[in-house]
């Protein structure tokens, strides 16, 4: 008796699915494909702050200089205070790099400006550094 359960539940799975292959078959035959129109792509103009350019030059961006580096344990850095001096990893005289969201880009020396300290530009780096 079970085996006539089995049986008759194989056979309704199998139409069912041939009523499903039917039915994509027939729906394969009712999709139109037609080819889409595009319009001439026209020559764009350019210029400086022209386009899409003119977005960016209003977008203000962070410049970080980084004098130099050191590494300390976390005791010693606990016990600085006002006057402690902490010694970097460059050399006076020795340019500063200068960082773009991370990316460094350029270097510069230090300078000082009436009563404020700047960079200048040495070196404009390329994309490979």
């Amino acid at each position: 008796m079970q085996m006539t359960d089995t049986t008759t539940d194989q056979t309704t799975d199998n139409a069912q699915a041939n009523k499903a292959s039917q039915a994509d078959q027939q729906a394969d035959e009712r999709i139109e494909v037609n080819e889409a129109e595009l319009p001439e792509a026209q020559p764009g103009t350019s210029g400086e702050g022209s386009g899409q350019l003119d977005i960016l030059l209003d977008t203000t961006m962070t410049v970080s200089a980084v004098l130099g580096e050191t590494t300390m344990p976390v005791s010693e850095l606990l016990q600085l205070g006002n006057g402690s001096v902490v010694a970097l990893d460059r050399q006076l005289g020795q340019p500063v790099d200068l960082y773009l969201r991370g990316i460094r880009f350029a270097t510069g020396q230090v300078v000082v400006i009436d009563d404020k300290m700047g960079i200048r530009i040495k070196e404009v780096l390329s994309g490979q550094n």
